[in-house]
């Protein structure tokens, strides 16, 4: 274990040393070349209706009950990655169909509606992108095609509000897991961070059983939360993708999503029915 925290520590260290600066100094000094709010606003904005949300089962737009769970999620969420001052949250689970897509795009739309942060979604579910079908928007550019050099950040990125970014796909990567584990990658994201300066980066990630994406690339987060379907993830499964997800980076928690509660307990779970 102290092996594990020693060689997590050394990647979280030299992150900050691709970055150009400690974490504490990043937080306060704006870099050379970084955008102001201003550069945010520029990017295309992109609406998301109550009814178009309804059909993707996205609740957490409003900020009314139905966003409680994903609430619950945010605050947990904040306290713990401000306490170790991490800024990079993967997302997984262990198979597909488990919800992880819905759940951090209604993370993202709950961390948005905090006004003092500003949050990035970004998906790295190469082989199956899915955000875009979640959102309602097909972009014309792809996020993989980024991470390859063959398109700028500003190509792909759309903004929804003033503080929420989302980078997306509109077709597979040819090669995803020679991709995400290159050094281009690590540093197409360390410069999408120093420029643009969030105050948290969501991942969309494949899932884990299913691909070995994520083995070469949760290096570059901080932490990450694994999703799992109620009545569908096997315990086993969960066990071993936590096990796994302790040996490539800091586990943020596990959500069981997809549970069935009655409405006066939903304020209890994290799921809701997703």
């Amino acid at each position: 274990m102290e092996k594990l925290e020693a060689a997590l520590a050394k990647a979280r260290e030299m992150r900050r040393a691709a970055l150009g600066a400690p974490e504490v100094v990043r937080e306060k000094v704006t870099p050379a070349g970084a955008p102001s709010i201003d550069a945010w606003t520029s990017l295309p904005e992109v609406t998301l209706t109550p009814g178009k949300a309804l059909r993707h089962r996205i609740t957490a737009l409003a900020g009314n009950k139905d966003a409680t769970p994903y609430d619950m999620l945010r605050s947990r969420t904040i306290r713990l990655m401000k306490e170790k001052g991490w800024t990079r949250l993967a997302i997984t689970s262990p198979g597909a169909a488990c919800g992880k897509t819905t759940v951090a795009l209604n993370l993202a739309l709950s961390l948005s509606r905090q006004k003092d942060l500003k949050v990035m979604l970004i998906d790295l579910d190469l082989r199956r992108p899915s955000l875009h079908r979640a959102f309602g928007h097909l972009p014309g550019r792809s996020m993989h095609e980024v991470l390859d050099g063959s398109a700028a950040f500003e190509d792909v990125a759309v903004r929804m509000g003033d503080n929420l970014v989302l980078a997306m796909n509109s077709t597979a990567a040819s090669h995803p897991a020679e991709l995400l584990q290159s050094v281009g990658t690590r540093e197409v994201l360390d410069v999408i961070e120093r420029r643009w300066q969030p105050d948290i980066m969501l991942f969309d990630m494949s899932p884990m059983l299913a691909t070995d994406d994520n083995v070469g690339f949760l290096a570059n987060v901080d932490c990450a939360l694994l999703i799992a379907a109620a009545e569908s993830t096997t315990l086993s499964n969960i066990d071993l993708c936590e096990k796994e997800l302790a040996q490539l980076t800091n586990v943020l928690g596990v959500v069981l999503n997809k549970c069935r509660y009655p409405d006066d307990s939903v304020g209890y779970s994290y799921g809701g029915y997703t």
